[in-house]
């Protein structure tokens, strides 16, 4: 698959959580963080993903927002 995407990291699929229509896939990434991707279990099925599968992350965000109270 191509994808105009320059931020990329490796990583393992540590958890999913199914509903009804999606899916929260949790993956660990380098230096023990997590990242989450939100998608429908269509694409959850066309990727076949289970726990403990290497993935890579790619990110593409137009937005970084910080907040602070």
């Amino acid at each position: 698959m191509r994808h105009g995407a320059r931020n990329q990291l490796e990583g393992e699929v540590v958890d999913i959580k199914k509903g009804g229509v999606m899916c929260q896939v949790k993956v660990r990434i380098p230096a023990g963080a997590t990242m989450s991707s939100v998608m429908t279990l269509e694409s959850l099925d066309d990727l076949a993903l289970k726990k403990g599968d290497k993935v890579q992350v790619i990110a593409k965000a137009v937005n970084v927002l910080l907040a602070k109270e």
